[in-house]
Parts: structure tokens; C-alpha cells; sequence
């Protein structure tokens, strides 16, 4: 039952079935049967976590049970503190409502590898990093939250879920290991 944790590539597919013209986790992994306990969208780089154990699969990605998830999010402009609030406080995305989070305001991580093609550079445009640490994880919603303080998201990074993280485990775009099971629901 390996647990496994992967850096997942820009623009790489969270799917191992193939994808014409697209990369797929299928292409940097190659153990059999296990699956992505979570996802990331395409555009989204970072810590991913693989088994094939169902019940740790949906004991890491179930709502009642998620595990922490940190995102260093690139975003354009610069936060002031009603930004951060807004953030961090429930946030009505329309068709719902986010749980509180812990957002701030962090520098550039100067560990993180350069994207490929790299974030597109507007002279006349600041850009800020933030970390953002939240238990739940619907789709886009990070994107979708900073887009709606007026902060749209340029470069998101997940770096941290639960106990796990690329400062603990440093892989670089399509590296992996193998950890312990037991470190999963430990706090």
C-alpha cells in the first residue's frame, strides 16, 4: 500500500488514462494502481498524493476528513489588509460559500523552481505571493477566491497537505517518493 507523493508538472493532467496532445500523470509515473487522492487542475503545479488504498484515498480526500492543503499563489497586484480578511473570512464565490482559511502575505519563495513557460511579466503590474492554507478544496476555488478580492491568480503552487510538504520532501517537477501511511490524519 504505498503512499506516494509526487510534484505535479504544469499544464500535467491529474488522470493516468491518455489525453491526446496532453501530458499525463502516466508519464511520470509508472506504478500500478494507484490513484490521485485529490486533484489539481492542469494549470495548477505542486504536492500531490497517490495510493492504492480506497480507504486512505477517501480517508485524505473526503470533505469530513481533508487534510490541510497550503497553496503559495502568485497572484497580480499587491493585498492590502481588507484583501487578506476578505480572504481569510467565509467568502460567497456564488454558488457557495468558502470555510475560513488562514491567508497572508509572504515573499517570493526563493526555493521555487522557475515555470515552464515562465509567468508572463507586465512592467505596469506588481505581483505578490501569498500562502493560503485551507481544509476544503472545490474546484478553482483558490483561484476563484483571490480573483474575487481583485487579486487573479498567476502562478498557484500547492507546497504543503497535511503533514506532507515540498519543504519536508523537496521534489522537484515531476520527482516522487514514497512515505509512511501512518503520517496521514496525525496532527
Amino acid at each position: 500500500m504505498p503512499l506516494i507523493l509526487f510534484n505535479k508538472p504544469f499544464q500535467v493532467l491529474c488522470q493516468f488514462s491518455p489525453q491526446e496532445g496532453r501530458a499525463t500523470l502516466a508519464d511520470h509515473l509508472s506504478i500500478p494502481g494507484i490513484y490521485p487522492a485529490g486533484r489539481l487542475d492542469a494549470d495548477s503545479e505542486g504536492l500531490l498524493l497517490l495510493t492504492d488504498d480506497g480507504r486512505l484515498q477517501h480517508d485524505i480526500s473526503h470533505p469530513d476528513r481533508k487534510e490541510a492543503k497550503t497553496y503559495l499563489v502568485q497572484v497580480e497586484g499587491v493585498p492590502d489588509a481588507a484583501s487578506l480578511t476578505r480572504l481569510q473570512a467565509p467568502l460567497d464565490l456564488g454558488d457557495f460559500v468558502t470555510q475560513p482559511c488562514k491567508a497572508i502575505q509572504i515573499a517570493e519563495p526563493q526555493w521555487l523552481w522557475p515555470r515552464n513557460p515562465p509567468i508572463r511579466a507586465r512592467l505596469d503590474q506588481p505581483t505578490s505571493w501569498l500562502a493560503i492554507t485551507l481544509k476544503e478544496g472545490k474546484n478553482r476555488q483558490v483561484r476563484r477566491m483571490t480573483a474575487a478580492v481583485g487579486l487573479p491568480t498567476l502562478r498557484l503552487v500547492r507546497s504543503a497537505i497535511g503533514p506532507f510538504s515540498l519543504a519536508s520532501h523537496p521534489l522537484m517537477p515531476g520527482e516522487w517518493c514514497e512515505v509512511p501511511t501512518e503520517a496521514v490524519g496525525k496532527r
